[in-house]
């Protein structure tokens, strides 16, 4: 994952939210899918949760509230909020 300008497109901001997940689960980019539902998929923890949270942070420059990740049931969803929070069209 890199500290690069935050992502221009919804791709590669999934992208990022994609690697920043398989970075915390000890997995690969390809196996996190938009469908993928952590806690259901994964069994994630709110531990493993704060981390990615944390790591997007630093690599999209910009806090991220706790519920846009605990709210979202998807990966998707995660992304589309997080695409919302940086002010980018839909």
């Amino acid at each position: 994952m890199t500290d690069s300008a935050p992502p221009a497109t919804r791709a590669a901001l999934a992208r990022t939210v994609r690697e920043a997940v398989a970075d915390v689960l000890g997995t690969e980019p390809d196996d996190i899918r938009e469908s993928t539902d952590l806690a259901g998929d994964f069994g994630i923890d709110s531990l493993e949760l704060m981390d990615i949270g944390a790591r997007l942070e630093t690599a999209l420059h910009t806090r991220i509230p706790v519920d846009d990740l605990t709210g979202a049931a998807t990966v998707g969803h995660a992304v589309d909020l997080l695409w919302a929070r940086l002010g980018r069209p839909e």
